[in-house]
């Protein structure tokens, strides 16, 4: 993958469930990372007491984070509402020039910021509940 401009990274949310994605608010900063539990199998006869390692399994999951202000009081209340009812929805993240990455998502964090001088901002964190589709572009 070659250099690419941060805010081409999109997080995007389905909130009603009619299959269609809106961009969440101004994000200024976002992080996408997958996980993949390792299966240790090593036992006393594993050559040279090296680690093995059962292939095909343990538990896969991925984390989203974000930072930035909301753009209206339309993603304000979604993101609001979403955290305090856990609600999982399915959300998009859009990554350029490799591909999107879709599935059930539930906010795990949610939290706000302001400067005396400055507008107030969000940081939030997203964790996933299902399987994952991966589209390449």
């Amino acid at each position: 993958m070659v250099a690419q401009k941060g805010k081409d990274l999109l997080l995007k949310v389905d909130a009603d469930g009619s299959g269609t994605f809106v961009t969440v608010a101004g994000l200024r900063s976002r992080t996408l990372a997958f996980n993949a539990e390792a299966v240790d199998v090593t036992h006393t006869e594993s050559a040279g007491h090296w680690r093995e390692l059962l292939s095909g399994c343990g538990v896969r999951s991925a984390r989203v984070a974000g930072s930035g202000i909301f753009k209206d009081a339309a993603s304000d209340a979604l993101i609001r509402a979403a955290f305090f009812d856990g609600v999982i929805h399915a959300w998009q993240i859009i990554i350029p020039d490799f591909g999107s990455v879709a599935g059930a998502f539930q906010i795990s964090a949610l939290e706000f910021a302001g400067r005396h001088d400055g507008e107030v901002s969000f940081e939030l964190a997203l964790e996933s509940a299902g399987e994952l589709i991966f589209e390449a572009l």
